[in-house]
């Protein structure tokens, strides 16, 4: 089982990797899933998140889309494989796992750091999944 450290890691590339490993038969523990950053303007990842869970309800029909920060990063990771419903996409979200912080279970394992490598230009095209997660 790989250990990655998503710690100010971007979310679209912690995914991707994740997401073909996985689909290849190897086992991940996301921890420190709060800090990783979705890169963008701050106003439209808001605008998008308030009209996903604005569509749930009983005149619109709709997902229900979580507030905690492991399932979003696990939904984002869902979308990045394919047919998660039935077969190898199904088989390879089941061997995702996302924490928020780091078990105790993974304390002393070596993990994989994302983000020692990521810099952004800007900080304010930049959010982190725990201000997304209050919103």
């Amino acid at each position: 089982m790989k250990i990655i450290d998503a710690k100010d890691a971007i979310l679209g590339r912690v995914g991707s990797y994740v997401a073909r490993e996985a689909l290849k038969g190897e086992d991940f523990a996301i921890v420190n899933c709060e800090q990783i950053i979705i890169t963008g303007n701050r106003k439209n990842v808001e605008e998008e998140l308030k009209a996903k869970r604005g569509r749930v309800g009983s005149t619109q029909k709709g997902p229900k889309v979580s507030r905690t920060s492991e399932k979003i990063v696990k939904r984002a990771i869902r979308g990045m494989l394919p047919n998660y419903r039935t077969g190898r996409g199904r088989d390879a979200l089941k061997r995702i796992k996302c924490y928020v912080g780091v078990p105790a279970e993974f304390e002393k394992e070596k993990k994989i750091a994302f983000g020692e490598k990521t810099q952004l230009r800007s900080k304010s095209k930049a959010v982190k999944v725990k201000e997304v997660s209050k919103w």
